[in-house]
């Protein structure tokens, strides 16, 4: 550090040099943090500045800048780097609804990197998942239950996805007027991406401006310009034919321009490599083209090789080396105000090493497993359970710590799985596979015997089945019915499992299915198959003993889907197709899915009365006319009366409300602009529009569900 620290007092005796007896109030302040990266970035070679541009960063040792990974991961959790606590899969996150909790959620994790980053910076540098820049959260849109990454995301709704999203980057970056940055969240992919995998490297995707500007960008915005997020990445796919990482329009006019982003643009990892390599975007014609194009389009990071090639691009006269400052300005100022470049860990150097899977985190992962379970199904009231009874648990996912992980995880030291956990309850719980997740034959008519003569005894059945994070996910190269390299071709459980849950049924067992899956699942068969059905996601560590909680009646459930759960694939247009028109609650006009988004049932009954709006406030009153205490989020849509092509109803707030046994709460929503904003073809943008709305409030998106209140916006 002594040769920066001498520079940067030359660059203050230098100024004070203008007035030879400066008063206190002339003394110049430091120099901001762009000042000292342009300073910095003065004294570098063209090959200096290259090596500085690259996740993988290289060091400068005359300027005290120290080798620096940009590449960390914490999707759930502080990732690929040893043991952390593993929080449950953000598609099982949104179903809580909880932003407070979420933020808390982020909290913990940032404090876990802090530490981490600390115990890597021992060698003098962070390698590899070692470092305090986050790729996350992923706030695509999840708008078709195929896409295997879905599960990265917080959903299908804009509103939702940003309203989560936003709390996942004050959790990790912590105060944004900070002096020192926590950490760095990622807002990725922008834009316009949401699947397809086999495609992403080659897929241009054209959609209206409408709807980019409803669905696609809104949680951008809000991540940019309400919760000051300090990375965003671009995505793999073409916009409207240039390749994101080199689109001006999504980087310089909407991003930095429309809305003021002063952070970072990373770009994904090798997708500079896909605008020239063959069967890809066929876009660059050799890789110095292609780094050109990415840096004039202001892409600041390469995550991958290509920036590997900057000087030959200078060289090759296709790109100035004065168009790379800005960039590294950037770069470097960021480092600066994260104390990375300084080695500051200030205030965080006292957290300690036990925090990492301590008490308090594994009780914050069980909390928010707890809240993001949602109870589908309870015919008869088969739920909660007595351990009493004649149970057994069978199926795939019965015993399987891992699938419990998700993707883009920690290793958790102890995980409890849903078999462990009903063990506590049920010490000698009959427990056995019965199938696998997905094969191609049918069972047998011996292997259906054999599994109902280990429940000959047996009353009722809880299947944990579902998918798993082995067959969804990214690029994955899985070719199993039903799968496509890591999405999927079919949205209903596998064959097998279907199959073996009619048998059952048909066997007079009472069945209770625990659904483990990252997506929508096609769950029109098991609605008459099995009792009752609870989806479970992947609930990272503390899922197990979260879902006996559940199962058992110790916890009320609360969860809420956070996407649609159609009856097959027939009810979705084309994957490759990006137009909104039947995609999601929003735009399904003709057609009734199996469970709505914002569905989600209790071991109580709440009731909506009239609302009024007061003052700009709508109130509404909630009564728990059932017999235990609990928690209901209550959803707030909007429509605007004019809008014949828009959504049909919008999420536009929620607020999870405890309501004791018996008593009314009144939760209060305040109608703000924001509430009313819809798409404008003369302004091309969503503004707040004045007219004739209706309100519609309840327990979930289903018309059935809804209450409605007619309200004009002046």
């Amino acid at each position: 550090m002594k040769p920066l620290r001498l520079l940067l007092l030359a660059v203050l005796v230098a100024a004070c040099t203008h007035n030879p007896t400066p008063k206190a109030s002339d003394t110049p302040a430091g120099p901001t943090p762009e000042e000292r990266a342009r300073m910095l970035i003065s004294h570098m070679t063209l090959e200096e500045k290259e090596a500085l541009m690259r996740h993988d960063a290289g060091g400068v040792e005359s300027l005290g800048i120290l080798p620096y990974n940009w590449w960390n991961e914490a999707l759930h959790g502080v990732a690929r780097n040893g043991k952390a606590t593993t929080f449950p899969q953000p598609i099982g996150m949104a179903a809580s609804f909880d932003a407070p909790l979420i933020e808390a959620v982020f909290t913990a994790v940032s404090d876990e990197a802090r530490v981490k980053h600390r115990i890597g910076m021992a060698d003098g540098h962070s390698d590899w998942y070692e470092g305090i820049t986050f790729w996350t959260p992923n706030i695509n849109i999840f708008r078709d239950p195929r896409w295997g990454r879905g599960m990265e995301t917080y959903g299908e709704d804009p509103y939702l996805t940003g309203q989560l999203g936003m709390a996942v980057v004050r959790g990790l970056q912590g105060p944004s007027e900070a002096e020192v940055l926590k950490a760095h969240a990622c807002a990725k992919h922008f834009a316009v991406h949401s699947g397809p995998e086999w495609n992403r490297h080659s897929f241009d995707a054209n959609v209206s401006d409408r709807d980019l500007r409803e669905t696609y960008l809104p949680a951008f915005k809000d991540l940019v310009t309400k919760a000051n997020v300090q990375e965003v990445m671009v995505a793999y796919n073409r916009f409207r034919g240039k390749p994101c990482a080199a689109s001006l329009f999504l980087i310089d006019t909407v991003l930095r321009g429309e809305w003021g982003y002063k952070g970072l643009v990373t770009s994904d990892c090798w997708a500079i490599h896909d605008f020239f390599m063959p069967g890809r975007h066929g876009y660059s014609p050799d890789v110095e083209h292609a780094v050109a194009e990415a840096v004039r389009a202001g892409t600041d990071l390469n995550c991958g090789e290509s920036y590997r090639h900057i000087a030959d691009a200078v060289h090759a006269g296709v790109l100035d080396e004065a168009e790379l400052d800005p960039l590294l300005t950037r770069l470097l100022a960021a480092r600066i105000r994260l104390g990375e470049l300084d080695g500051n860990d200030q205030p965080w150097e006292a957290l300690s090493e036990d925090i990492i899977e301590g008490p308090e985190h594994l009780a914050l992962a069980r909390q928010i497993a707890r809240e993001s379970i949602v109870l589908l199904q309870d015919r008869d009231g088969l739920l909660p359970l007595d351990p009493k009874a004649r149970i057994a648990l069978i199926g795939p996912n019965a015993d399987d710590a891992e699938m419990l992980w998700g993707n883009y995880n920690p290793i958790p030291e102890k995980t409890v799985t849903l078999a462990g956990a009903m063990r506590e309850w049920i010490p000698d719980l009959v427990c056995f596979p019965g199938c696998e997740l997905v094969r191609k034959e049918s069972l047998s008519a011996q292997e259906i015997a054999d599994v109902l003569k280990q429940l000959k005894d047996i009353d009722i059945v809880v299947f944990a089945g579902g998918i798993s994070p082995r067959v969804e996910g990214e690029e994955m190269p899985v070719d199993l019915p039903g799968f496509r390299g890591g999405d999927r071709t079919d949205i209903q459980l596998p064959a097998v499992q279907r199959q073996l849950l009619q048998c059952l049924h048909d066997a007079g067992k009472k069945v209770v299915l625990v659904n483990f899956s990252g997506s929508a699942m096609g769950l029109a068969p098991e609605k008459e198959s099995c009792e009752a059905i609870v989806q479970a996601w992947y609930p990272g560590e503390e899922g197990g003993t979260a879902l006996a909680e559940i199962l058992f009646g110790e916890v009320v459930p609360s969860g809420k889907l956070p996407v649609t759960f159609y009856r097959d694939t027939a009810q979705i247009p084309d994957f490759e197709d990006y137009s909104m028109k039947g995609r999601t609650y929003r735009y399904m006009v003709d057609d009734e899915p199996v469970f709505p988004f914002g569905f989600g049932l209790s071991y109580t009954t709440f009731s909506y009365g009239l609302a009024k709006v007061r003052r700009g406030v709508l109130e509404i009153p909630i009564t728990n006319t059932g017999s235990r205490d609990a928690v209901e989020v209550a959803q707030l849509y909007i429509r605007r009366m004019a809008d014949t092509e828009g959504p049909v109803k919008s999420l536009r707030s929620f607020q999870r409300v405890f309501v004791p046994a018996g008593e009314t709460v009144t939760v209060k929503f305040p109608l703000t602009a924001e509430t009313f904003l819809s798409w404008s073809p003369e302004a091309g943008d969503m503004v707040p529009i004045k007219g004739e709305w209706e309100l519609l409030y309840g327990g979930c998106s289903a018309d059935e569900s809804l209450q409605r209140v007619a309200y004009k916006y002046k």
